[in-house]
């Protein structure tokens, strides 16, 4: 069965990147080792993994991708705190803004 992940990185500078992949662990090198200079981590390591899901269709993993990628901070924060019940409350917030 294949498997994808949805993740979540603390930068060095407190910024938030998020990413998929199918092999966490080798991503997650990648991005801790620099091995892409031209990448959004690369000038703010060192990283740490805040959030990681797992989802078996890529599709499904992707579209939450692009979701997450457009979230605020705070919508970020509450997802990676398992603040699920802050997530609607945030939305809402944030249309009223």
């Amino acid at each position: 069965m294949n498997q994808y992940f949805v993740y979540i990185l603390r930068c060095a500078d407190n910024s938030y990147y998020t990413g998929v992949t199918n092999n966490m662990e080798r991503r997650l090198y990648e991005h801790e080792n620099g091995l892409e200079p031209g990448s959004y981590t690369f000038k703010r390591r060192p990283v740490k993994l805040v959030y990681c899901e797992r989802f078996s269709d890529i599709n499904q993993a992707i579209a939450f991708e692009k979701q997450v990628k457009g979230w605020r901070r705070a919508k970020k924060e509450a997802l990676i705190g398992n603040r699920w019940d802050l997530l609607p409350i945030l939305a809402k917030t944030a249309k009223n803004k």
